[in-house]
C-alpha cells in the first residue's frame, strides 16, 4: 500500500522507515531543505539505534522516498499520516498550527478520498477540528474523507523496536472504510501477534495522553518515596523491587533519580492538565506529579553542595546530557537545568555525552567555565565531583578505579543510581545516590 508521511521529524521518520520495512511504499514529506538532503542520502538527522539501517534499506528497495512537496504527497496516497510537531504553548496547551497548516493545504489539493491519520500527539476532539478544516477548504465539497487517530508509543532509544514489536496498536476510527485501510496497513504486525485495538477517535486521542501521564506519575511517585527512604534509612531500590513484584504495579518506571524529561512526558502531561481544565475536570493529581518532578533538581544540587560546601571555582564533571540513554535528544533534559544552576553557582564544568554533545552546544556555548570532552575519563580528570545525569550503558561499565585515580576529590553524585553504594564505598568514593 502507498503511504504518505507528512513530517520527517522523530515520529514521522521512524514511522515511515518502519512502514517501508513492512513492505509498504512510503513517501515522506519534509520541508526543511537541509534535513531533506540528508534523508535522500539515507542519513538520519537524529540518533536512533537501527534507524540509519532502515533508511538505507528502504531506499535500496525503492520503498522509501522523500519530497518537500505536500502536493506530491497528497497525490501519492489516499492515506496521509500527520507527524508534525505539537509543541507546548505558555499555558500548557499544544500548538496545533502545524497540524492546521498540513490539513488545509492537503484539503486544497485533494481530488479523491483521503484518510487523515493523526500520528502527532493531539488533544481530544482534534479529529473534529480536522474534519471542520477539511470541509472548509475542500474545493469539491462532494469528496469523501475520514479522520483517524493512531497515536504513537515510541520510546526514544528504542523506537524502531517499539514500532516493529509494539505492545499494542491503537486506532480510533468512525467508519468501516477507514478501519479496513488501517487494518491493511498494520496487517504485517498483527500477523506477528501485535494487538490491534480499535476504538473511537476521541478515546484514541485520550489514550496517548493518559498513558504518558500515568508513566510520569509512576516516576514521580517513586521519587517521592525515595525522599522518605533517605529520611528513614530505607533503600528505595528494595522498596521498588518489593512493590514491583505486584503484577498490578510492575517494576518498570519505578527507578528513583532526578526525574523525567524529553519531548513527550513534560509536554503531554501539561497538555493533559490543560485539556482537563478546558472541560472543568480536576487534574490536581497530575499537577502535583509535575511539581514533584521539578523539585528533583533541588535534591541533586543539595547533595552536591552538602558534599562540596560551595561550588564556586569547583571543577565538576558531568556525565550525560541527553534526557535518557540511546538518544541525542536534550529537550527538557534534567541536564539543562543542572548545568544552568552549576554555571550560576560559579562551577567549572567538564561535560561528556556519547551522542548529545552537539545538540547541547547549541544551548550552552563552550566557554571558560564550560568545556565539552570526547571521553568520559577526560571529563573526570582533576574533577572535585562527578555528576551522573544519564544512565548510559558505558557509564555503568566504566572503570571505577581509574575514575578515582583521575579525580582530585572522589565525590560522585549519582542522579540515576547506576552504581552500588557498597562498591563505591569500598573503592574509597564519597558517594551520594537517590533514596539509598
Amino acid at each position: 500500500m502507498n503511504i504518505t508521511v507528512i513530517g520527517g521529524g522523530y515520529v514521522g521518520l521512524v514511522s515511515g522507515a518502519c512502514f517501508a520495512h513492512l513492505g509498504h511504499k512510503v513517501l515522506i514529506v519534509e520541508k526543511v531543505k537541509e534535513k531533506l538532503e540528508l534523508l535522500k542520502e539515507g542519513k538520519s538527522p537524529i540518533y536512533e539505534p537501527g534507524l540509519d539501517e532502515l533508511l538505507r534499506e528502504g531506499l535500496d528497495r525503492e520503498l522509501l522516498n522523500f519530497t518537500d512537496s505536500l502536493e506530491e504527497g497528497t497525490e501519492f496516497s489516499e492515506v496521509l499520516f500527520i507527524c508534525v510537531g505539537t509543541p507546548s504553548l505558555p499555558d500548557g496547551s499544544p500548538d496545533l498550527s502545524q497540524v492546521d497548516e498540513v490539513v488545509r493545504n492537503v484539503a486544497r489539493h485533494m481530488d479523491s478520498y483521503k484518510v487523515f491519520v493523526e500520528k502527532s500527539t493531539v488533544p481530544v476532539h482534534t479529529h473534529e477540528r480536522v474534519k471542520g478544516i477539511v470541509r472548509r477548504y475542500l474545493k469539491d465539497k462532494s469528496l469523501e474523507f475520514d479522520v483517524v487517530s493512531n497515536p504513537e508509543f515510541l520510546r526514544e532509544g528504542a523506537a524502531v523496536e517499539d514500532f516493529i514489536n509494539p505492545d499494542r496498536i491503537v486506532v480510533g476510527v468512525s467508519s468501516e472504510r477507514a478501519k479496513g485501510i488501517m487494518e491493511e496497513i498494520y496487517k504485517p504486525l498483527v500477523e506477528k501477534g501485535a494487538p490491534l485495538f480499535i476504538t473511537d477517535p476521541a478515546s484514541a486521542e485520550i489514550i496517548k495522553h493518559a498513558a504518558n501521564s500515568f508513566l510520569a506519575m509512576k516516576i514521580s511517585f517513586i521519587n517521592m518515596v525515595a525522599d522518605l527512604c533517605e529520611a528513614t534509612g530505607a533503600n528505595v531500590d528494595s522498596v521498588a523491587d518489593g512493590i514491583g513484584f505486584d503484577k498490578r504495579i510492575g517494576r518498570e518506571f519505578l527507578n528513583a533519580g532526578i526525574g523525567w524529561g524529553g519531548s513527550c512526558f513534560p509536554k503531554d502531561l501539561k497538555a493533559f492538565v490543560r485539556i482537563a481544565k478546558d472541560f472543568s475536570v480536576d487534574f490536581s493529581l497530575l499537577e502535583e506529579v509535575e511539581r514533584i518532578n521539578e523539585r528533583r533538581i533541588d535534591v541533586l544540587m543539595k547533595k552536591l553542595k552538602d558534599a562540596l560546601w560551595t561550588l564556586r571555582a569547583k571543577r565538576i564533571a558531568v556525565w550525560g546530557l541527553s534526557f535518557k540513554p540511546n538518544t541525542d535528544d536534550i529537550r527538557d533534559a534534567p541536564s539543562l537545568k543542572v548545568v544552568q544552576r552549576l554555571l550560576k553557582e560559579g562551577a567549572i564544568i567538564s561535560a561528556y555525552d556519547p551522542k548529545a554533545t552537539e545538540n547541547f552546544k547549541r544551548v550552552f556555548v563552550e566557554g571558560q567555565d564550560l568545556g565539552y570532552v570526547e571521553d568520559k575519563y577526560e571529563a573526570v580528570r582533576n574533577a572535585e565531583a562527578l555528576l551522573v545525569l544519564t544512565e548510559w550503558e558505558e557509564f555503568k561499565k566504566a572503570d571505577l578505579s581509574r575514575i578515582k585515580e583521575l579525580m582530585e576529590i572522589p565525590v560522585v553524585v549519582d542522579g540515576r543510581n547506576i552504581y552500588d553504594p557498597n562498591t563505591m564505598k569500598n573503592l574509597g568514593f564519597e558517594y551520594y545516590s537517590i533514596g539509598r
